[in-house]
């Protein structure tokens, strides 16, 4: 398996990798590609791409989607953000079956943000790392305690579109 960067902005219904237990072999791990993006609960509703943890079970439909980095954005400025030791890790998730209009979906699950991505932006997706991902697909902890914050000073963020200064142009005196 090959992570690769996770864009929040992409397109609903872009598809992307995830990893599901098989839901006609529950002792099967698989991974599928499936559209980013939920339609609405209600009718009429908006479709949505997060869902917000707190409060919440997802006693199923449980997904990972592998990552080398995430992005946010603050203002006209845009960061990338990586785990500190330079490995992939997982953003959890929730999955829906396929319908008649769409293929399987997922969104991705949201928490508060940790020291190092509050500066940019309060809320940020579930980060698993690799260590935790059984857990999280085998439902072996709440999801109070595994759907937490990583401690300070786990990612490292990096600007990769800077505001764009005013160029002035200087006459050059010979």
């Amino acid at each position: 398996m090959q992570a690769s960067p996770f864009e929040s902005g992409a397109p609903f219904g872009s598809r992307r990798a995830i990893i599901r237990r098989n839901p006609k072999d529950m002792q099967e791990i698989e991974m599928i590609e499936a559209a980013w993006g939920l339609e609405a609960w209600e009718k009429g509703g908006k479709p949505f791409r997060f869902v917000r943890s707190e409060g919440k079970t997802f006693p199923r439909n449980r997904c990972l989607v592998p990552a080398s980095e995430f992005q946010v954005t603050n203002g006209d400025r845009k960061f990338r953000v990586t785990l500190d030791d330079g490995n992939f890790f997982y953003l959890a998730g929730v999955w829906h079956p396929a319908t008649e209009d769409r293929g399987v979906s997922y969104a991705i699950l949201t928490i508060e943000a940790n020291p190092d991505i509050f500066f940019y932006q309060e809320r940020q997706g579930a980060v698993l790392l690799r260590r935790q991902n059984m857990a999280w697909l085998d439902r072996k902890l709440p999801e109070d305690e595994i759907l937490q914050p990583l401690p300070a000073r786990s990612f490292l963020v990096e600007e990769i579109a800077p505001r764009v200064a005013q160029a002035v142009q200087h006459e050059l005196a010979l």
